[in-house]
């Protein structure tokens, strides 16, 4: 997004607010690179109605930049936060990987360390994972050894709560409270619009049905679209609404309530009871005052947690 220039940006915002009603408190996110085209419009995009960034960051080791293929290095990733402070954001994050290809676990803290001392007040981090079409799925590079990953994980979860850092999600944390209010709808499955090519939605509809939509990928094609720009367009069927809520909501440390699970899904809480009774037997879960959550150990194995409850009815 921030290839926009900052005019298109504050003319997208303006029209927004023409069709929608917009709180006073709107939390307007926009992704960036660090590179130095996109951080001189920074003061720009904050005057245009941006107030949070999203900086990918991924690394401050130029060496695992360039095998991640990004186009910026270690010294325009600090410019460029210190361009997001001059510009006003009081509300930024950073978002680092680990598990790179050749990373040791010394190299992924002091990613962090450097990370940290730039006091951001949110930071994602979260281990790189390959995905489906892409050059590293092709040709797998060597990545570090389970025992490395988690000595990273664990060494920086330290790290990040001693510097004051509260993890309020499976790979987010939060500096005096800051948490990211898309995100955590998203987990707590609530609705959101996709606008414009290759954007995704979710949305509730009048009957109760729960539909779930991508626009038209490419913008050439998006913009040549008559008028019908949805793709994919597709109801969750019932079956699989228990399963598509949990693998959101168990990835929050704080779990989600029965009440809001059936707010969302229009199911009973009853439909959970099975593999609830099942995984707090084996102290994966702990139901409490009508909030689930997952306790230390089910947070560990979260996957097979939640494959407890794909295709609950």
């Amino acid at each position: 997004p921030s290839l926009f220039s900052a005019q298109a940006i504050a003319h997208l915002l303006a029209g927004i607010a023409e069709m929608l009603p917009l709180a006073a408190d709107l939390e307007a996110t926009m992704e960036a690179n660090p590179g130095s085209a996109e951080a001189d419009k920074f003061a720009g995009f904050r005057a245009a109605g941006i107030n949070r960034l999203s900086l990918g960051i991924q690394s401050f080791d130029d060496g695992c930049l360039q095998a991640l293929g990004r186009v910026h290095d270690s010294r325009q990733a600090l410019a460029a936060i210190d361009m997001a402070k001059a510009a006003g954001f009081t509300r930024f994050n950073l978002d680092l990987m680990h598990g790179l290809p050749g990373q040791s676990a010394t190299q992924a803290l002091l990613d962090l360390q450097q990370a940290l001392a730039c006091r951001p007040p949110h930071l994602s981090w979260y281990q790189l994972t390959i995905e489906p079409n892409t050059l590293f799925h092709k040709r797998p590079p060597t990545l570090p050894v389970e025992d490395e990953l988690a000595a990273m994980q664990q060494q920086g979860e330290q790290l990040l709560a001693a510097a004051g850092y509260r993890q309020y999600e499976v790979s987010a944390y939060g500096l005096d409270g800051d948490q990211c209010r898309h995100n955590l709808n998203y987990w707590r499955f609530g609705d959101y619009l996709g606008i414009g090519a290759g954007a995704h939605g979710k949305i509730t509809l009048a009957d109760g049905r729960i539909q779930r939509y991508a626009k038209t990928r490419q913008p050439t094609d998006y913009l040549a679209a008559d008028g019908v720009r949805r793709v994919g367009e597709r109801a969750i069927p019932r079956a699989e609404l228990a399963g598509e809520f949990i693998l959101n909501a168990l990835r929050l440390n704080g779990g989600f309530s029965l009440a809001l699970f059936t707010a969302r899904t229009g199911l009973a809480a009853g439909a959970l009871q099975p593999q609830l009774d099942n995984l707090q037997a084996r102290e994966l879960l702990r139901l409490k005052d009508g909030k689930v959550r997952a306790t230390d150990l089910g947070r560990r194995f979260l996957d097979s947690v939640v494959a407890e409850f794909l295709g609950a009815p």
